[in-house]
C-alpha cells in the first residue's frame, strides 16, 4: 500500500494515543515501488468494509436542536463514551458540515474521512484533541482551527485546498498531510517548528522554497507536483526523507541544495526527466555522499565507486566543453575586433583621401622645406620681408582658415584622432586570429601574419592547401608571400575577403607562389571584382600556375585564350622596349640570376642576346615580359622611395651649389666687363696701328692652324 495514504499510520500510533505518548509517530515513509508514484489516500480493506475497527463510532446517535437547524448533533451512549472516551470515528456519514459534539470535551483522537464537509467548524470545544482526521471531503479552505493548540496531527488530504493558511495557533502541529489538494506554493508554514511530517504530494507546486524555520522536519513529500527547482532544503537540520518522484526536474542544478544538507539520507526523483540522463545516478550519488537509499534502493559500495569514475569522466567532458566554449567566444570576439578594426582603418582611410581632395579644391599644395645651405643661396626668397614670400604665406593662411572653418562646420576630426579614440574602444581581446582548421589555415587580421614565423611542425604544415585571408590588407600580405611559399609548401588555394585588393596590378603578387590551383575573391572588401576583365587577367598573369577555378567556377581553354589575346601584348611590349639594365632591375634577385645564368649559358653556345630571346627564356615557369610584371611589396617601395628621395636631395643640392656658382660668375663678370672691354679694344688698336705686321701676325696664325 502506498503511504500517501493516512491510514497506514493509525494502528502503528494508536497504541501511543492511548498511552498518552504522541512524541514518536512513524513518520509517512513511502514504501511504494511502483513507477507510478503515490496514489491518493485508499483505505486499507478493513477500513473500506465499514468504519474503522480500532475508532468507535457505530453506536452515535444524530439528532438536531431548535438553535441549530441543519446542523446535526452526535451523541453517544454513556457506555460506548465511558469505553473510548478520548476517540471517535464518523467517516462515510454523507456529512456536509461538521456536526456538533455534544459532550465530547474528551475526545483526542477524531475521524471525520470519506465526507462532504466543505467548513471545518464546531470544533473550539475539542481543547485535548492531538488527532484530526478530514481526509477526503470537500473543504476549500483551511479555518476553524485556532482553539485547537494541542492538535498534533492534522489530516486534510484529498480535499479543494488552495493556500496553506490559518495554522498559526498550531505550533506543536507534528504531522501535516495536505496531500491530493490545489496547493501552488508553499507558504505560512515557517513557524511549525516541531512539525516532523509534511505531505504536500499531488499539488501543484513548481518551486519548493520558504521552509526555513521547520527545523525538526524528518520527512517531506512532495510527489506528483509540477517541481522545477529546490531551494532551501539545506537549510533543514534534521530532513532524512524527501521525496520528489515526478515531477518536472531537469538539471542537477535546481536541486544542487539537496548535496549541501548533511541530514539527508533518503532521495526518490524517479519519474523527473533528470532521471532519463545517462549521468542522472553517478551525479546524485557524487555529490550526496551522505545518501543510503536513491529512488527506493539501496546504494552499494560498488555504484559509489562505479558514480566516481563515471563522475570523473564527466568532469572532463564538461571541463572539455567548457575549455571550447572559452575558445569559440575568444575566436568570436577576436574575429568581431578584426572586422572592427578593419572598417576603422577604411573609413580612416576614406577620411584622409576626402580631405586630400579638398586641400587640392582649396588650391593648398605642400611647402617644400629647405634646409639651412639653401636658405642661403635665396637669400631673397626665403626671406620674411620679401614681398612675394608674404603674399603666397598670406594665401597659404587663408586657404588653411578656409579649410579650417569647413571641417568644423563638418563637425570633422583629424584620421589620426579618430583611428586613436576608436581603436581605445576596443574589446580587450585580441584583435587578429590564425587558426588551422582541417586543411584550411584562416587569417583574421593584420596581426595574424606575425603567425607565420611560429614553428607550426612539418605534418601540419605539409596538410595545409588553403590559406584564407580576412581583414588584411594585400599589401601587406604581398610581403609574406614569399614566406607563405616556404612555410606552406602545399597551397593549392588562395581565398581573400576584406582585403583591399583594388588593382590589376596586385595579382602580380601571386606569381611568386609555388602552385596555385584555385583562387577566391569575395566582391566583400575587394573592389577589383568590380573590373570585367580582372578574371582574364589573373588567367594571363598567372598562367604558368593553370588555374582550374576562380571563385568556384571552372576555368576553361576559351576563358585563357581570351585571356592572352587581352593582355598578351602587354608582356610583349614590357620585354621588347625596356632596356636590359632596366628589366634587371624589376625582376627580384632570384629571377635576376637565373636571367643572368641562362644568357650566359646560351650565349657562350649560340650567341644569344637578351633582346633575342626575351620571349623564349622562361624564369620559373614563365616568360620574361609576365615576370617583370611584378607588385612590389611595401618594404620594397619605401626602400625605393628612400633611395630616389636621398639621389633626388643630392642632385638637388649640386643643381643649386652650380646655379649659385653661376649666379656669382655672372655677377662678378658684369662688373668686370667695362674694363675687360676697354682693354680688348686697346689691344686691338694697338695691334692694328701697324697693319702690314698686324697682317703677318694674322696670316702665320692662319699657317700655324693649319
Amino acid at each position: 500500500m502506498c503511504h500517501d495514504d493516512p491510514t497506514h499510520y493509525y494502528s502503528e500510533s494508536m497504541s501511543r494515543v492511548s498511552a498518552g505518548d504522541v512524541s514518536s509517530y512513524v513518520p509517512l515513509s513511502v514504501k511504494c515501488k511502483s513507477r507510478q508514484g503515490s496514489r491518493s489516500a485508499v483505505p486499507s480493506p478493513s477500513h473500506s468494509q465499514g468504519t474503522l475497527p480500532y475508532l468507535p463510532g457505530d453506536h452515535v446517535i444524530f439528532s438536531e436542536t431548535p438553535s441549530t437547524p441543519g446542523i446535526p448533533v452526535v451523541y453517544r451512549t454513556p457506555e460506548e463514551r465511558a469505553e473510548h472516551s478520548d476517540r471517535l470515528n464518523l467517516d462515510r456519514r454523507n456529512l456536509t458540515v461538521c456536526p456538533i459534539l455534544e459532550g465530547e470535551q474528551q475526545l483526542r483522537l477524531l475521524n471525520f474521512q470519506h465526507n462532504l464537509i466543505t467548513q471545518i467548524q464546531h470544533l473550539s470545544s475539542l481543547r485535548r484533541l492531538i488527532f484530526l482526521d478530514l481526509y477526503n471531503n470537500r473543504i476549500e479552505e483551511i479555518s476553524g482551527l485556532s482553539s485547537l493548540k494541542s492538535l498534533r496531527v492534522l489530516m486534510l488530504g484529498k480535499n479543494r485546498i488552495k493556500n496553506i493558511s490559518n495554522l498559526e495557533s498550531l505550533t506543536d502541529l507534528d504531522v501535516l498531510d495536505l496531500h491530493a489538494n490545489q496547493i501552488c506554493r508553499m507558504e505560512n508554514i515557517n513557524h511549525l517548528t516541531e512539525l516532523r511530517v509534511l505531505n504536500l504530494a499531488g499539488n501543484f507546486i513548481v518551486h519548493v522554497e520558504n521552509m526555513s524555520g521547520l527545523d525538526s522536519l524528518t520527512e517531506l513529500n512532495l510527489r506528483r507536483n509540477r517541481i522545477e527547482s529546490v531551494r532551501d532544503a539545506d537549510t533543514l537540520p534534521r530532513l532524512q526523507r524527501f521525496f520528489l518522484s515526478f515531477n518536472n526536474i531537469s538539471r542537477f542544478e535546481d536541486i544542487a541544495c539537496l548535496a549541501d544538507s548533511l541530514s539527508l539520507s533518503e532521495v526518490t526523483l524517479d519519474g523527473n526527466p533528470i532521471a532519463q540522463e545517462s549521468w542522472y545516478k553517478h551525479t546524485i550519488l557524487r555529490h550526496m555522499l551522505q545518501l543510503r537509499q536513491l529512488d527506493m534502493k539501496k546504494i552499494t559500495e560498488e555504484e559509489r565507486r562505479m558514480a566516481s569514475v563515471m563522475a570523473r569522466k564527466e568532469d572532463d567532458k564538461k571541463r572539455e566543453i567548457h575549455k571550447q566554449a572559452i575558445l569559440k567566444e575568444k575566436r568570436r570576439l577576436a574575429i568581431s575586433n578584426a572586422a572592427r578594426q578593419w572598417e576603422i582603418q577604411q573609413t580612416v582611410a576614406a577620411i584622409k583621401d576626402a580631405q586630400q581632395e579638398q586641400v587640392k579644391s582649396l588650391g593648398i599644395h605642400k611647402p617644400y622645406h629647405i634646409n639651412e645651405h639653401e636658405q642661403e643661396l635665396w637669400p631673397n626668397e626665403s626671406s620674411p620681408l620679401s614681398p612675394k614670400n608674404n603674399i603666397e604665406k598670406e594665401a597659404v593662411e587663408s586657404n588653411k582658415q578656409d579649410l579650417s572653418k569647413s571641417e568644423k562646420s563638418n563637425n570633422m576630426r583629424s584620421p589620426d584622432e579618430i583611428l586613436t579614440c576608436t581603436v581605445q574602444g576596443l574589446s580587450i581581446a585580441d584583435s587578429h586570429l590564425a587558426e588551422l582548421e582541417g586543411d584550411t589555415l584562416h587569417l583574421y587580421g593584420f596581426g595574424a601574419l606575425e603567425s607565420l614565423d611560429r614553428s607550426w611542425g612539418v605534418q601540419a604544415a605539409g596538410t595545409v592547401s588553403t590559406v584564407s585571408f580576412m581583414f588584411i590588407d594585400f599589401d601587406e600580405i604581398a610581403a609574406v608571400l614569399p614566406r607563405l611559399r616556404i612555410k606552406f609548401p602545399n597551397i593549392l588555394h588562395l581565398k581573400f575577403q576584406d582585403t583591399n585588393l583594388h588593382k590589376l596590378q596586385q595579382f602580380n603578387a601571386l606569381a611568386l607562389g609555388r602552385r596555385l590551383d584555385q583562387l577566391t575573391v569575395s566582391s566583400q572588401g575587394n573592389p577589383v571584382v568590380n573590373f570585367s576583365l580582372w578574371k582574364y587577367y589573373v588567367l594571363f598573369r598567372l598562367n604558368h600556375f593553370c588555374l582550374q577555378k576562380i571563385n568556384d567556377m571552372e576555368v576553361t581553354p576559351m576563358d585563357i585564350v581570351m585571356g592572352e589575346r587581352l593582355f598578351g601584348i602587354l608582356a610583349h611590349v614590357a620585354a621588347s622596349d625596356l632596356p636590359q639594365p632596366r628589366l634587371l632591375s624589376l625582376l627580384g634577385e632570384i629571377k635576376k640570376k637565373q636571367l643572368q645564368f641562362i644568357l650566359e649559358g646560351k650565349g657562350k653556345k649560340s650567341g644569344i642576346t637578351l633582346e633575342e630571346s626575351k620571349d623564349s627564356i622562361k624564369l620559373g615557369g614563365e616568360t620574361v615580359g609576365r615576370a617583370i610584371m611584378n607588385y612590389p611589396n611595401k618594404d620594397i617601395i619605401t626602400e625605393q622611395f628612400k633611395e630616389t628621395k636621398a639621389f633626388c636631395q643630392v642632385y638637388v643640392q649640386e643643381l643649386v651649389k652650380d646655379a649659385a656658382l653661376i649666379d656669382v660668375k655672372n655677377e662678378s663678370l658684369q662688373k668686370l666687363w667695362p674694363q675687360i672691354f676697354i682693354e680688348l679694344v686697346r689691344d686691338c688698336v694697338i695691334q692694328m696701328s701697324n697693319k702690314n705686321t698686324h697682317m703677318k701676325l694674322c696670316l702665320k696664325s692662319i699657317m700655324d692652324q693649319k
